[in-house]
């Protein structure tokens, strides 16, 4: 079986630079057994990188004439990336990424992700310049994931590490924000049953290390989730951005295995 596979994948149907028909011609080149398409869902205040609500449909159709076009050469799989500020519950898609990439303040939306500003303006005009505070409500509405969705996945699970490596938001070394992380996860486990680790900071130049950090992953092998690799791909050129680099990662950790989507679901793959 060829388990080379990434379901973190965006099109020019939301943010990505390619078409789906010119995804998968890439991954068949590539080599990969199976794809995932993975559209941002509608944000309104994200419209600037969303798949609109009235594309959803036009979307759908033409997953599905992929999967009949070239199934007989690669698995083809429709999934969603969703976040908490979408207007819409995703159903009927084969499987659902969770992501949270801004936050719920009194009913009324705000976004943080993107460049390095993006954060400190949230932090700055939403929790008086205190990054710890912005941490932790971060991870507080992270576990809000399985009251909107169901999902199969958890994306990028600390997305608000991402420039950590220029810019230092909070301690993400201290016992305070360990303690968010850790919290967060042992209140997803058993609800969502997969994470990913996710090289897309890498292929974009924020990271030199996949999400999430390392003590994150430990704490997910202890709970019981099981793993998924992923490159967040928005160019084919990284479909499989620094995979191998995941790998070793996971076996650092002491994951032994991680999981692939098929069409009988989700099943286990040798590391």
């Amino acid at each position: 079986m060829n388990t080379l596979q990434n379901l973190h994948q965006h099109t020019t149907f939301c943010d990505g630079k390619d078409t789906p028909e010119e995804v998968v011609l890439a991954a068949i080149d590539k080599g990969f057994g199976g794809i995932g398409f993975s559209s941002h869902c509608y944000m309104d205040y994200a419209k600037y990188y969303c798949m609109p609500l009235d594309k959803v449909d036009t979307y759908r159709a033409e997953i599905a004439r992929l999967k009949e076009k070239y199934g007989h050469l690669i698995d083809v799989f429709c999934g969603i990336e969703f976040d908490i500020c979408c207007p819409e519950r995703p159903e009927g898609f084969d499987y659902v990424i969770g992501s949270i990439h801004g936050l719920r303040f009194d009913g009324i939306d705000y976004e943080f992700d993107g460049v390095a500003e993006h954060f400190q303006k949230m932090i700055d005009e939403h929790f008086g310049g205190n990054g710890m505070a912005f941490a932790k409500e971060y991870y507080r509405q992270l576990t809000w994931l399985p009251d909107f969705a169901d999902c199969d996945i958890i994306g990028h699970f600390d997305l608000i590490t991402k420039h950590r490596d220029t810019v230092d938001f909070f301690d993400s070394t201290s016992k305070e924000y360990r303690f968010a992380a850790i919290e967060a996860a042992e209140s997803l486990a058993g609800k969502i049953p997969y994470f990913e680790v996710n090289t897309g900071a890498i292929a974009r130049g924020y990271r030199t290390t996949p999400y999430p950090d390392p003590f994150i992953i430990k704490e997910m092998k202890r709970l019981g989730f099981g793993v998924v690799i992923s490159s967040d791909c928005h160019q084919h050129a990284f479909m499989d951005c620094h995979f191998e680099q995941a790998k070793a990662l996971l076996k650092e950790c002491g994951y032994e295995e991680r999981y692939i989507l098929t069409k009988d679901g989700f099943i286990p793959v040798p590391m």
